[in-house]
């Protein structure tokens, strides 16, 4: 038996979520995710781990837990909790505040509350930056202004310019700000706001601060005439009155975050996006600026970075970049020379720190193995530490899958295997298509885990399509401004390939996917019957009505131009109604604002009238994603259900959890 046996018992195993290392080297902390008490959501808990073998232990305990890791010059923990503060009588609304872990032991302490809560905090020097939601208008009247709201039952909003939400929640009617403070014995002293009336600039915003704690380098975004957003690079200096100095200011360009400030406070660096437009693709790259001078370049190459980290000497950086199905670290040099791949395997890193002598500690998954804490050399050595949750064994073999398209490019998949899988008893097919759409299969996932379907008998084909990211430009190229033909194209070819495989049966198989993954789901049952099932989650439907109602309008019209034009019609699923036959299962949330409700139900009501066999699994509180762990069981019962009637022919069996 394995926890991919019972749905419960996967959906109840903890997970590692990020590290950080403290300053000197000697500490990694780990943010572990979990089932609440009570089973009905996942919170978050620090733990240690040790450096040199130990057992990994934990350092919080609260009902309402523990979010994000920073430590202080000093080696003290700062995070982010909305446990109630024992030292306040009867605390209003519980908000979360920033706290404080002792490194010398003890038990934390608030050191920071604002009434509309705080999100992300940045430690340097003698200073702490963190982000707060404000309400415009007088200060001190703030917390007074949001009972009166509540109190009057008043939840409107009143937008004057765009965005008015984000994935899955509204915004407004506060403004994010970042405020700044000096860390005393008790509190956060001297706090002083560094952006006064923001409006929606750092809404969706990463800063870091420099190491000597006088500089806060920051994501700030721009309105422009026509719905078109733009993000600059700004610095506030922490002891000033908030006057901005811009940094990297490109027309048709963003530089987002995550934001990483050199050791020696002189470099900044962050990710540069190439706005995309109906011929132009999107190109990302690791930028590099020069926190005196302004002066910038773009470092890494074609590589894609994921997340990054300086190196001790502030000359290089650590980066982990999507490459062929794998995201290794490569040391990237700070002055545009060619990186270098540092991990040969097949891993897939993420949360990258760098200790003082070079090692490296990072989380390593891949899409066999569960991400847990590592140590790796500068010269790629790679070893397990002991971590804070299980990475429990897989239910089967992976093997990678190679083919041909037709236009002539290459292209790979990773082919799941299930345990009993043979020639002489072949396992049905599952095409799983994976979202973005500039993504790629690389990596352990926990929301949609192809190891569940192993355990039950199914084959997942997990291919990277043109549009996927890690195989260079040439590679978005073909399928920007062409996702249904090129995409459609390139999957039934891995397909092909894949049931080459005498372990597989071409005569069961199923597709699905997510979000773009969703939208291809939708674009195959228009285009080819050659599948039992089809299961579309989260997916585009009809593009037009799609284009202007998620909650990042202009990026999508950059790339289909202006609503109603001819690419929209040539590319929207919704005009191959007609050709649907294949049984399809739907599922959305209510409160996804990315694929907003409205291609769900669209995509719903369409294939009732066309007559075609589907059903609809709706979520009322759950976004893009499905998070809370009862719904994620929901969500393979049903899905499993589904297949098991259409590709094995069993009798339909309406899932236990939602009887």
């Amino acid at each position: 038996m394995t926890p991919f046996s019972d749905i419960r018992e996967y959906v109840g195993l903890p997970r590692v979520t990020s590290l950080r290392l403290s300053p000197d080297g000697n500490r990694l902390v780990s943010v572990v995710q979990a089932p609440t008490p009570d089973g009905r959501s996942y919170g978050t808990s620090l733990w240690e781990i040790p450096l040199d073998g130990g057992a990994p232990h934990r350092l919080t305990r609260s009902v309402k837990g523990e979010a994000g890791v920073e430590f202080t010059a000093s080696g003290d923990i700062l995070f982010g909790s909305r446990r109630p503060d024992p030292q306040v009588k009867d605390p209003d609304e519980e908000v979360p505040a920033l706290w404080l872990l002792p490194a010398a032991g003890g038990e934390a302490r608030q050191v920071a509350r604002r009434p509309g809560g705080i999100a992300g905090f940045a430690a340097g020097g003698p200073n702490v930056v963190f982000g707060a939601d404000v309400l415009p208008g007088d200060e001190a009247t703030e917390a007074d202004r949001r009972k009166a709201r509540q109190e009057a039952g008043i939840s409107a909003v009143l937008h004057e310019d765009y965005p008015v939400r984000h994935w899955d929640h509204d915004l407004g009617p506060g403004e994010v700000r970042l405020f700044a403070g000096t860390l005393g014995d008790d509190r956060l002293t001297g706090v002083r706001d560094l952006t006064p009336q923001p409006g929606k600039a750092l809404f969706h915003s990463d800063y870091a601060i420099t190491p000597d704690g006088a500089t806060v380098v920051a994501n700030w975004m721009l309105n422009l005439p026509g719905g078109e957003l733009r993000w600059l690079l700004v610095a506030i200096e922490t002891g000033g009155d908030g006057t901005r100095r811009i940094l990297s200011d490109q027309e048709g360009h963003d530089f987002e975050g995550p934001v990483k400030i050199s050791p020696d406070g002189r470099l900044v660096a962050c990710v540069r996006v190439v706005h995309a437009d109906t011929e132009r693709i999107p190109r990302t790259a690791l930028w590099i600026v020069d926190l005196a001078s302004g002066e910038g370049r773009a470092v890494g190459g074609e590589l894609w970075p994921t997340d990054f980290a300086w190196a001790p000497d502030s000359r290089s950086l650590y980066m982990a970049a999507d490459h062929r199905g794998r995201r290794p670290i490569f040391h990237v040099p700070a002055d545009g020379s060619e990186p270098v791949r540092v991990t040969p395997d097949d891993g897939a890193y993420l949360s990258l720190n760098v200790a003082c002598d070079g090692t490296l500690y990072a989380l390593r998954g891949a899409v066999d193995r569960a991400p847990g804490p590592v140590r790796v050399t500068a010269g790629g050595e790679v070893r397990e530490l002991a971590s804070p949750a299980p990475r429990p064994e897989v239910p089967g073999t992976l093997r990678e899958v190679t083919a041909t398209a037709d236009d002539g490019a290459d292209l790979r998949a990773w082919l799941v295997l299930p345990p009993d899988a043979s020639a002489e008893s072949p396992a049905p097919l599952l095409l799983w298509i994976h979202g973005g759409p500039l993504s790629s299969w690389n990596d352990w996932s926990w929301r949609w885990n192809p190891w569940i379907m192993a355990q039950r008998g199914y084959a997942v084909l997990l291919p990277d399509p043109c549009l996927s990211t890690g195989y260079g430009q040439e590679t978005i190229r073909r399928g920007w401004g062409d996702w249904g033909p090129r995409t459609h194209a390139d999957l039934m070819s891995i397909t092909d390939a894949a049931l080459e495989a005498p372990e597989a049966d071409a005569t069961r198989t199923a597709a699905m996917g997510g979000s773009f993954g969703g939208y291809m789901a939708n674009w195959i049952a228009g285009h080819t019957d050659r599948f039992q099932a089809i299961v579309a989650h989260a997916s585009l439907w009809h593009l037009d009505q799609f284009a202007g109602t998620t909650d990042a309008a202009m990026y999508w019209q950059r790339e289909f131009g202006a609503p109603g034009g001819e690419r929209y019609r040539a590319l929207s699923p919704h005009m191959s109604l007609e050709a649907v036959s294949t049984p399809m299962l739907v599922i959305h949330g209510d409160k996804d604002y990315r694929v907003p409700i409205g291609e769900g139900l669209r995509l719903w009501w369409d294939l009732r009238r066309a007559g075609v066999e589907s059903k609809f699994l709706y979520f009322p509180d759950e976004n893009h994603w499905v998070l809370k762990p009862g719904n994620v069981v929901v969500w393979y019962e049903t899905m499993l259900a589904f297949l098991d009637r259409h590709v094995l022919g069993r009798e339909w069996k309406r899932p236990e959890s939602l009887s």
